[in-house]
């Protein structure tokens, strides 16, 4: 049976939510967008893409550093959104380039908020991927050849990072069960255990065809 949903994937850091969705993807046979989304968004804002890579899921407080980047934004057409410092211009191109891709068909998004730029979308799932800590720390630490501690300081910061970027711009919780579909620990079931539930359960999901205002 073909996938009609759109997954989107949040995520704590360490935890194989890139790879997760990577496989999920390719499993349904349909497009995976993660740093994707911010070449698709930059490419249709006509924002500088350095910019999306600067601000990507990185909550930023000072005004002042807003307004000296948004000398750089290279004039965004939007008179909708002029005047605006250049944090907000930058999210608000992703979500629009959320919006956009979710209408092309079925795929996989990888962080960004995408959760909640769809979340009246009828064919949306989100799914929040967690993990034990030793495990994460384990996985970060084997792919960047860091120390324990390295690698756990890293995850604390980037965690915290996503966290208040995700409860900043949406209505939500980042990590709270209530704030998406399907909450999975892939330290129990690994990625590919933890690929196949997320696929049974958009499939059920899918068969069962529950109106979101029902299931919630």
């Amino acid at each position: 049976m073909a996938c009609k949903s759109i997954i989107t994937i949040g995520r704590q850091y360490g935890s194989g939510g890139r790879e997760i969705g990577q496989k999920l993807a390719e499993a349904f046979g349909i497009k995976c967008y993660d740093n994707e989304l911010l070449d698709r968004a930059a490419k249709e804002s006509g924002i500088c893409q350095e910019l999306f890579e600067n601000h990507d899921e990185k909550p930023t407080n000072s005004f002042l550093y807003s307004l000296v980047m948004d000398t750089y934004s290279m004039g965004y057409a939007s008179s909708a959104l002029s005047g605006m410092p250049i944090n907000h211009k930058v999210f608000l191109a992703q979500f629009n380039a959320i919006k956009d891709i979710a209408k092309e068909g079925p795929c996989v998004m990888v962080g960004r908020c995408a959760d909640y730029a769809l979340e009246s979308f009828p064919t949306h799932v989100s799914v929040f991927i967690y993990g034990d800590v030793d495990t994460r720390i384990h996985r970060i630490a084997r792919r960047h050849d860091w120390s324990d501690s390295k690698a756990k300081d890293a995850i604390t910061k980037t965690d915290k990072q996503r966290a208040s970027y995700y409860n900043y711009y949406t209505s939500k919780k980042w990590g709270d069960i209530s704030s998406y579909d399907l909450c999975v620990n892939s330290s129990v079931l690994g990625i590919d255990g933890t690929v196949d539930l997320i696929k049974k359960f958009v499939e059920e999901k899918e068969q069962r065809k529950v109106p979101r205002h029902l299931s919630e």
